[in-house]
């Protein structure tokens, strides 16, 4: 069973780059074949999910106790098993966004190996092994921002290729010091620091941290290292879907749960100075990212800045730095996953289908649209928080965290999360009255031609969407699991 998950990270990776290589006669059959790889490698996670837990595998062995090597425990089957439903899904809606976009044998290369990198950093049993492979997932995903090669395309990667090895420099800082002041690199459940071994060094440890957290924090877009994701968005809705709902911006706020909870420990960091300074940039960081995209009229930058403050309601959850706290940080996680790759796609559907990408050129497309602004309405409600869909549910556990840590900075948190609320109610709600309900004077036959995407576009559209609902009325056995991981038992 082990060596399930070395083919569940290499199938991808190795489909992929046979996708430009293989001798399709017809865009169809690359279009089955890429769909059968993610279908397959979808299959193997869910098996290896289902399985449950799993003892560390070591495929590299490097010295004094370095090596890539992976295991499963809880918190790496949520983000797995996060990955393996959602990334069909938006191969499939890529199929019909990318026919008129060029490259795209190019494209799909490194839009499948992605998945199998992801899978990686979700299964690493270490920090050295997700260290590696979050490296590499800006190798890959770098392309996938340039993807155009437009002027605009080249500087936005350029951006998010500086501040991601930037940031990997910093989290490289504490990779070092666990070596050196901890029993172990591997994910522990209340870390491995050893307090023989940090003796009257632990206010340098502590900074080591902040170090090491605001490095993973450039992916997880936390102020003020977000501006790259904003800029990213002129790549293919695809990617941009992809880097603020799945991959690149969960693989960040996972390093740092797995930082904060697996590796230096939440006894050694609560109460301390730098758990206030963490949990101060993740506060500002939500009102931050809810205030610019109210003033952000282009629709994917407005979803971009939902992402950064959305991104820290998860490093908020993390950085209470209790066990509720992480039930709320990984419940945020999964719920905005659904709720934001549905409504970044659903932005793609209508630049796919009309050729704008402004607010103010969206009025009376609900009518011609239903389907599209149906499903962004659902995902908008949802991350306005409003009961029951799945971003109430999220919301609710991470307020509920705050109040049970008993931290004063806490409370202040839960006011940083209703100040979001009514902020992103201001810039969601604003887009479906747009659509919806454009006034008396609107003249329909302007936008006569606009219709629908086709089913490859509708049907993850309508899923995640149902998703969003289902979350909400049904997180009972998830919140539940949720709960054992943060105990420990898985």
């Amino acid at each position: 069973m082990k060596y399930l998950i070395l083919v569940a990270i290499l199938l991808p990776i190795l489909g992929g780059i046979l996708t430009p290589l293989l001798p399709f006669k017809k865009r169809v059959h690359m279009m089955i074949y890429l769909e059968c790889l993610m279908l397959a490698t979808s299959a193997i996670v869910l098996v290896l999910v289902a399985h449950g837990p799993m003892p560390i595998f070591e495929v590299i062995y490097f010295v004094r106790g370095l090596s890539i090597s992976f295991k499963i425990d809880g918190l790496s089957m949520l983000f797995a098993g996060l990955v393996a439903i959602l990334w069909p899904f938006a191969m499939l809606y890529s199929f019909e966004y990318m026919e008129h976009e060029g490259h795209e044998r190019i494209f799909f290369m490194f839009y499948s190996m992605t998945y199998g990198v992801t899978l990686g950093i979700a299964f690493a049993s270490d920090m050295l092994s997700m260290y590696f492979f979050y490296e590499l997932l800006t190798l890959v995903t770098v392309p996938l921002v340039m993807h155009t090669l437009t002027r605009e395309a080249i500087l936005a990667s350029r951006k998010y290729l500086y501040y991601s090895l930037g940031g990997a420099a910093f989290a490289l800082m504490g990779l070092v010091f666990l070596l050196v002041y901890g029993d172990t690199l591997e994910f522990v459940m209340g870390g491995v620091l050893n307090p023989d071994k940090i003796g009257s060094r632990g206010d340098l440890l502590l900074i080591i941290y902040l170090f090491a957290f605001m490095g993973f924090g450039v992916k997880a877009a936390i102020w003020p290292l977000s501006s790259w994701l904003p800029q990213a968005g002129v790549a293919p809705t695809p990617v941009t879907a992809l880097l603020h709902a799945v991959a690149v911006v969960k693989a960040g706020v996972f390093a740092i749960i797995r930082l904060t909870y697996y590796s230096f420990g939440t006894e050694f960091l609560r109460g301390t100075w730098v758990q206030a300074v963490a949990m101060g940039f993740a506060m500002f960081s939500i009102v931050y990212g809810c205030s610019r995209a109210v003033k952000e009229t282009h629709i994917k930058r407005r979803l971009a800045y939902s992402t950064v403050s959305n991104l820290s309601y998860i490093i908020f959850g993390a950085t209470i730095m209790t066990p509720w706290g992480m039930v709320g940080a990984m419940m945020h996680m999964v719920c905005h996953a659904f709720m934001k790759i549905c409504s970044f796609l659903c932005a793609g559907a209508f630049m796919h289908q009309t050729g704008k990408s402004y607010i103010y050129d969206m009025n009376g497309m609900g009518r011609r649209m239903p389907v599209v602004f149906g499903c962004f309405t659902v995902s908008a409600l949802g991350l306005m928080g409003v009961p029951p869909l799945a971003g109430f549910v999220s919301k609710w556990n991470l307020a509920q965290a705050a109040v049970e840590s008993g931290n004063v900075q806490a409370y202040f948190g839960i006011g940083c999360l209703l100040i979001s609320a009514l902020l992103t109610a201001i810039y969601m709600m604003s887009i479906v009255i747009r659509a919806f309900f454009p006034g008396k004077d609107f003249d329909y036959s302007a936008i006569a031609d606009v219709k629908d995407p086709t089913w490859k576009m509708c049907f993850p559209l309508l899923c995640f969407a149902a998703a969003v609902i289902l979350l909400g009325l049904f997180s009972g056995p998830l919140l539940h699991f949720m709960q054992d991981v943060a105990a420990g038992l898985y």
